[in-house]
């Protein structure tokens, strides 16, 4: 059988995924129209009209069979415990789908192929469509500063709390704070990886990875063994984009993964949310670039902004922030006007707080009467003051 989800489709779609860079628009579209096995046939004998892809196709073949590759990456996922995720399994993250329409204003090969995965390579228990249903991506700088992990580190911890898969790309800095903040609080992660799944990068990650994989999940388009080159990358940020609800850049440069990234979540009109930093930091001209150039853009400060964005109308909403209330901010205008002419120190009478009040004595008295009850005022035999601990 030749069918979705058969085995003779997925070793199609990895072999696939081994000829041509994952998101490959051509591909993907034959793949569509005809299916993964029957795009194969057509790719290794060389029956395609574009010319560019015949010759990738052609040199990549150079380097061994490709069904037979897919054989063996399949088999060796099975013992390394990952499996294949493919568009046919109730586990696909339908949300992905959403770059097939993604179109881009830029030129180049990596804003002009940005098609939805053939396949995922996975590592970790839990279902992967279900842990992305409600993820949000937090990304950023890898020099990152202080200021920028602290940050990250509360609002991944705050998203996982209530509920919300923190999704990133594994790397130094934002990225592996944005993991660290979700495992903190025994929440779900999921790192978008630009290389195999069963050797994650950077190395020196090693056992962040692993917890990831205990409590989370490591995802890759790229077939096991796959280097982690640099154009991987860029091409891996659009699925951060397209997978997750909404995005959230806390540390960018001016020119950087974290800004590119972005832009392909404008583009699907996702929530594209922003964390401002100190405007002396090299680390935050992206992000306020970003603020500045875009007006979809929204700056949050914290998990309950994010969840705002992204959560349902009505569901997180947060009473805006304010300082302790005192008594005397309930006070009507006149009763304000009249506690604002007291002296700071020593008694008055109520003629000259209605002079300084500019308000009649009649008034002046009767308001007297309830700043008396509230406690913000004292009659003595001397006259009336301020209560000491008056609100």
């Amino acid at each position: 059988m030749n069918g979705p989800g058969s085995r003779a489709d997925r070793v199609a779609r990895v072999a696939l995924s081994w000829l041509a860079e994952p998101g490959h628009r051509v591909v993907w579209t034959l793949v569509q129209q005809a299916g993964a096995p029957a795009v194969l046939d057509r790719l290794l004998a060389g029956d395609i009209p574009d010319r560019s892809l015949r010759t990738t196709v052609a040199a990549r073949a150079k380097a061994g069979d490709a069904r037979q590759v897919a054989e063996v990456q399949l088999d060796q996922a099975e013992r390394l415990g990952a499996r294949l995720v493919v568009p046919a399994d109730p586990e696909w993250p339908a949300r992905v789908d959403s770059l097939a329409a993604l179109e881009l204003d830029t030129g180049g090969r990596i804003n002009t192929d940005t098609r939805p995965p053939l396949c995922f390579w996975v590592r970790g228990g839990l279902p992967l469509g279900a842990t992305l249903d409600r993820s949000v991506a937090v990304v950023g700088a890898r020099a990152s500063t202080e200021y920028g992990e602290h940050v990250t580190l509360g609002i991944a911890a705050g998203l996982a709390e209530r509920g919300w898969t923190v999704v990133s790309g594994g790397a130094f800095g934002i990225d592996a704070a944005a993991h660290r903040g979700a495992l903190a609080v025994a929440g779900a992660t999921v790192a978008v990886l630009a290389c195999g799944v069963e050797r994650p990068y950077p190395a020196s990650n090693a056992l962040l990875f692993d917890r990831i994989v205990e409590q989370g999940l490591l995802i890759s388009e790229w077939p096991l063994g796959s280097e982690p080159l640099r154009h991987r990358f860029l091409i891996r940020n659009r699925v951060i984009a397209a997978a997750t609800a909404g995005t959230v850049v806390v540390e960018a440069a001016a020119r950087s993964g974290a800004t590119q990234t972005m832009s392909r979540v404008l583009a699907l009109d996702r929530p594209a949310m922003v964390v401002p930093g100190p405007v002396t930091s090299a680390m935050s001209v992206g992000c306020h670039g970003l603020l500045r150039s875009h007006p979809a853009t929204r700056l949050v400060t914290s998990a309950a902004d994010v969840l705002e964005e992204v959560g349902r109308i009505g569901e997180y909403l947060e009473p805006p922030p304010r300082g302790p209330e005192r008594t005397r901010d309930r006070l009507d205008e006149e009763s304000a006007l009249i506690l604002e002419a007291f002296p700071r120190r020593g008694t008055v009478t109520p003629e000259v707080l209605a002079a300084e009040a500019r308000l009649d004595l009649r008034t002046v008295l009767r308001r007297l009467s309830l700043l008396e009850t509230a406690g913000l005022v004292v009659r003595t035999e001397a006259g009336i003051t301020l209560a000491r601990r008056g609100g």
